[in-house]
């Protein structure tokens, strides 16, 4: 999170370089970008053991990352422009991918309890490296080059693969033989069994539905805050200073939600609450913002809702896939994490234009009706979660069948 952090300035920045118009193709990019990697993803699990591949997806990002240093500081002019095209789009794979890659193996080598117990610390070192990117490149900005930073950036997934590999030893301790052997395995299966899995089983699909109904309501509420913002305040300078401000009250409140209340949370409630609070926090906050469409509502409902999805939704949707084979671990959730996440951006942001003209209201009561099909959406796949997990710990069998 710490080298996403400090590459994302970079991407920003050669996004608007590239003409702000331009963004939503490179969203689309981005989406094809996803596509097309998750086979050849789905082609290193079915052929390499996760103690091998894992760590190479992390080498393959950095020699990209130190490929792109040079490319962007040989190159100007129209050349410049479309490397940084090219940088956006690699960036926004990455971003996923990196992060998707680390919870696949965490909701691997622990099971569900577990992960109720875990994975809001987890989710604390993220937030924890995300301020720390950010404070780095904002510190080095303006001393450093494109390329530094991201031989920078390179040089701390280095520090990556080797937490990983720490991470493969302390889970051989921990798990006794039986499993060293499992884990040493291929996974195997087709390339294609990401997709296909999803789009057979109820329950992939229903996480599936779940992040892009996220995904959606995001950008709505992205664009809103935008539209507001700008009536509200005149000057870019003003702008920059209230989504600082923003941010920041995002990453404090969501650090403390995420070391002390996400695991209390998740173990005192169960998975089908969790699930269900950003949904119904999202209706709670459509409803207030249609009723009352202010400035001082929209900025309350974005720091809650971007709160309440790093502090609790974020770890559960991890907690949904330790019921899950293997292979699903793997090629679904990678399907899941970057297509489907992405493919709800690209939803949202071109849907977007056929309600604008509704103004705020009613962009707000499209977003209500949403975050209701959403919180049942939610509810579901929380009890059957449960279910799964109860399943799983009565037959001690890894690869219950999930449907």
């Amino acid at each position: 999170m710490t080298s996403y952090y400090v590459l994302r300035p970079i991407r920003d920045a050669m996004g608007v370089e590239g003409g702000v118009e331009n963004l939503p193709w490179l969203f689309t990019g981005t989406l094809v970008a996803m596509i097309a990697i998750n086979p050849l993803f789905g082609l290193l699990v079915r052929r390499l053991s996760a103690q091998v591949f894992i760590p190479l997806v992390y080498v393959f990002f950095i020699f990209n990352l130190l490929g792109f240093g040079l490319l962007l500081g040989a190159t100007e002019g129209a050349a410049r422009i479309w490397a940084g095209r090219a940088f956006f789009i690699w960036t926004s794979v990455f971003n996923l991918f990196v992060v998707s890659v680390f919870w696949m193996l965490m909701v691997d080598i622990v099971d569900t309890a577990q992960s109720k117990r875990l994975f809001g610390i987890l989710a604390a070192a993220a937030s924890l490296g995300a301020i720390l990117g950010s404070s780095l490149a904002g510190f080095l900005a303006r001393g450093w080059s494109h390329s530094l930073l991201m031989a920078g950036a390179a040089l701390l997934l280095c520090g990556a693969i080797l937490c990983v590999t720490q991470v493969f030893r302390i889970a051989r301790d921990l798990k006794g033989e039986e499993a060293v052997k499992l884990e040493r395995q291929r996974i195997g299966g087709g390339i294609w069994a990401g997709l296909t899995h999803v789009a057979r089983s109820p329950y992939l699909l229903s996480i599936g539905f779940y992040i892009l109904l996220y995904a959606i309501t995001s950008t709505f509420l992205y664009f809103q805050q935008a539209a507001i913002a700008q009536s509200a305040f005149p000057s870019s300078g003003e702008r920059r200073a209230f989504f600082a401000q923003v941010d920041l009250a995002v990453n404090v409140l969501t650090l403390l939600m995420q070391v002390f209340l996400t695991g209390r949370i998740l173990k005192g409630l169960g998975i089908a609450a969790s699930a269900a609070f950003l949904p119904l926090l999202t209706v709670g906050g459509y409803g207030i913002l249609a009723a009352v469409p202010t400035i001082a509502v929209l900025v309350g409902f974005q720091v809650l809702r971007r709160v309440g999805n790093f502090g609790l939704s974020r770890p559960t949707r991890e907690v949904l896939f330790t019921v899950v084979s293997r292979e699903d671990k793997y090629k679904a959730k990678s399907v899941v994490d970057t297509v489907v996440y992405r493919l709800g951006d690209q939803v949202g942001s071109w849907s977007y234009a056929l309600v604008s003209g509704l103004g705020t209201v009613g962009i707000s009561l499209v977003g209500l009706v949403l975050a209701v099909l959403w919180t049942a959406n939610a509810v579901w796949l929380g009890r059957r979660a449960e279910s799964l997990a109860a399943e799983k710990a009565r037959i001690g069998d890894s690869e219950v069948p999930v449907s």
